[in-house]
């Protein structure tokens, strides 16, 4: 099935994303700073990436979706390298921008992973409209709940899947694959982030469409 604005089924952009991915991730399994949090981290990789690639000859997605997603997934291969808590985002931006975020804003923990999930709320929304659009269709607010709900039950199952791995392996890797830096309330205010993110892209994704509708309904 091919949707309005959905790219060529002779597109490139797809296979291109995949192996400009492909060669990031492929640098950054080099010498993880936690080998086994890494392995736990790309769980998600080796079960996403295989699924988009089956499932793009079904169902093609826009092109912002792919690009999106390939963005949440460099992000992502960041974090699985140093693991989330430890990514020295602060040194980046005092080395690019010589503004450090802890000292401006006081933060005491590392925020890469807080970032990720906004993140993952943000780009996996036009995906999510996409699937909507294709297999469940509808009309008004429905469109917008549907794929904001969808987005955001993925946050919560990662959090009980991060529960359960903790549970299971315990010691330092429990503690490397959480993340949690010490605060009791970290599961929800990720998913809190992810829907905040979601919820700002549907938001831009629904005036941009309207605004379109609009134009095209001028004389």
């Amino acid at each position: 099935m091919t949707m309005p604005g959905a790219i060529r089924l002779n597109s490139r952009l797809p296979a291109i994303l995949l192996a400009v991915f492909a060669i990031i991730w492929g640098a950054l399994a080099i010498a993880p700073k936690h080998r086994a949090d890494w392995w736990l981290e790309n769980v998600l990789v080796f079960v996403a990436i295989p699924l988009l690639v089956w499932a793009s000859s079904r169902l093609r997605l826009r092109d912002r979706s792919y690009v999106a997603l390939f963005v949440f997934f460099v992000f992502h291969a960041i974090g699985s390298h140093y693991t989330y808590s430890e990514v020295p985002i602060d040194a980046w931006c005092q080395a690019l921008f010589g503004f450090s975020p802890d000292a401006a804003f006081g933060f005491e923990r590392n925020h890469y992973d807080r970032l990720v999930h906004f993140l993952y709320g943000l780009l996996a929304i036009p995906a999510a409209l996409d699937i909507v659009d294709a297999r469940a269709p509808t009309t008004r607010l429905w469109r917008w709940l549907l794929a904001v709900g969808f987005v955001t039950s993925h946050s919560l199952l990662y959090e009980l899947i991060e529960w359960g791995a903790a549970v299971v392996f315990g010691g330092d890797l429990r503690m490397a694959f959480l993340g949690t830096q010490g605060d009791v309330w970290d599961a929800q205010k990720d998913m809190a982030l992810a829907l905040l993110g979601s919820v700002i892209a549907a938001t831009v994704l629904s005036l941009a469409r309207t605004e379109a509708s609009g134009r095209r309904g001028m004389p």
